[in-house]
């Protein structure tokens, strides 16, 4: 009789100490989130039009967002 992936995944779990079970369970349950997801994309984007809608943005945001991540671009060489 041959073994199922599911029986030998189960086989191993069972080899783990007891307290490590826990981080054991975070990793097993961040992998099978991410297995499902990937099945369920449709491969569509989704649009962000209109997420915004109706808000007012002033120009200095932009400007201070961009001070903030590309400090160098602001700078002169003297």
């Amino acid at each position: 009789m041959q073994t199922s992936y599911k029986e030998k995944i189960l086989q191993e779990i069972e080899k783990i100490p007891e307290d490590k079970l826990a981080n054991m369970y975070k990793i097993i349950h961040l992998l099978t989130d991410e297995i499902i997801s990937d099945a369920k994309k449709t491969g569509k984007r989704v649009s962000l039009r209109g997420i915004w809608k109706g808000s007012l943005i002033d120009d200095s945001l932009f400007d201070d967002a961009q001070k903030s991540l590309f400090p160098y671009e602001n700078k002169r060489t003297t």
